[in-house]
């Protein structure tokens, strides 16, 4: 018999658990000694160090410049943010501040906003454009008098449940009025994002829409979520242009995707191709024989609603220079001269264009030849809202006269 004095010791083994293995097969990954389809946990270390890089850089890059000057962010007015952010849809910066300092100074409350006429509030949003936004700003103003005794909502749904306000613009107003931690998601963010992360879902498809929401999210800084909102409009603003982006001094391009790949140009990716329509719009321009001239008010649910006109024959086609008296036909009246013919105006709608001639006939209108035609004078003119295209061809027009 072996004595217990000369029994071989051996040393009891805890069985290799999953903690054991994965950790294992870490540190064989890492010696370079193991298969590379083995090592895709590797992947989403870098993965997660790629969000981290992110954050970090893109704090350090706000918190060292000078940020740009946005009068609405100063003193967290929730009112004062949400006319900025809807002034600022589909609007260049340098464009839509002269018409939020001009609305503030106009309306300096939701109360006066609410009580103003659509006259004067159409006249003062003229040459915005997408005039639905101010309609829907009044409607809002009128809602938030008489249900929040004048006082703007402050949580997220109350405020995506407003007229006119999608999840861009509640997530702006949360985070900027009230620190509340939700991610802004607009045309700056999409193309950051898609560059830097290499993301070639459509932003248009359901998938993509997903996907930038949910990263946006993913990588905001929880404890500062108006600065991380404002970082990513301005980085991608100033820095991540959509044409000229600054990639030689960029804090972000050690892991941009798009930089390694030469893709800074073709992203982000728009699955949809807009189709844009012609509308050829003839103008009459009539005066009445003490000199006035005759407008009307755009009713239709149609591009300028609400805005005044002067009396219109669209067509689906554009007629030449001589076939311009069968015009005369519509209005059933006889054939007259022309006392001026313009040539063709434009202007690019997001979705239409829009071809017009105006035309003035040589004999004065004695009367109206519809209900809705307003006669106008000229001390009265700059009183009334009129789509970009009329209001440049008539302040063209008239510098000819002098």
């Amino acid at each position: 018999m072996w004595s217990s004095a000369a029994q071989p010791q051996t040393k009891a083994v805890r069985p290799q658990g999953r903690a054991d293995l994965r950790a294992a097969k870490r540190s064989a990954c890492r010696r370079q000694e193991a298969p590379k389809k083995n090592c895709t946990f590797e992947k989403k270390e870098s993965k997660m160090d790629i969000d981290l890089y992110f954050s970090k850089q893109l704090r350090q890059w706000f918190e060292q410049r000078e940020g740009r000057y946005l009068p609405w962010k100063e003193g967290q007015d929730p009112y004062k943010i949400w006319l900025a952010e809807i002034i600022m849809q589909q609007t260049r910066l340098e464009q839509g501040l002269p018409y939020y300092e001009r609305f503030i100074a106009a309306y300096p409350s939701i109360k006066e906003l609410a009580e103003t006429e659509e006259q004067k509030l159409m006249k003062l949003w003229q040459g915005l454009g997408y005039y639905a936004r101010a309609r829907n700003l009044q409607a809002t103003a009128k809602r938030i008098v008489a249900e929040y005794g004048g006082v703007f909502p402050d949580n997220y749904k109350a405020i995506l449940d407003l007229k006119g306000v999608g999840e861009y613009t509640a997530a702006a107003i949360a985070s900027f009025a009230y620190d509340l931690p939700y991610a802004v998601v607009d045309g700056n963010v999409y193309r950051v994002l898609s560059r830097y992360f290499g993301q070639a879902l459509p932003i248009d498809s359901s998938a993509g829409k997903k996907w930038f929401k949910a990263k946006a999210q993913a990588l905001l800084w929880e404890d500062d979520p108006a600065n991380y909102n404002q970082a990513m409009m301005d980085f991608g603003a100033l820095h991540c242009r959509p044409k000229n982006p600054s990639c030689g001094d960029c804090p972000l391009a050690k892991n941009c995707q798009a930089k390694a790949n030469k893709q800074q140009l073709e992203l982000p990716k728009k699955g949809k191709k807009l189709k844009i329509k012609k509308r050829y719009f003839y103008y009459f321009i009539w005066q009445s024989p003490s000199g006035a001239y005759y407008l009307r008010k755009r009713q239709e649910k149609d591009i300028w609603q609400g805005l005044y006109e002067f009396p219109m024959i669209e067509l689906d086609k554009p007629l030449k220079t001589s076939e311009l008296k069968t015009l005369w036909a519509h209005w059933e009246l006889e054939e007259q001269d022309w006392a001026l013919i313009s040539g063709q105006e434009q202007q690019q709608l997001s979705h239409q264009k829009i071809i017009a001639r105006f035309l003035w006939p040589k004999q004065p209108l004695a009367q109206a030849l519809a209900a809705d035609w307003e006669l106008v004078d000229a001390q009265s003119w700059p009183n009334y809202p009129l789509p970009r295209l009329i209001a440049q061809y008539w302040e063209k027009k008239q510098l000819a006269f002098f």
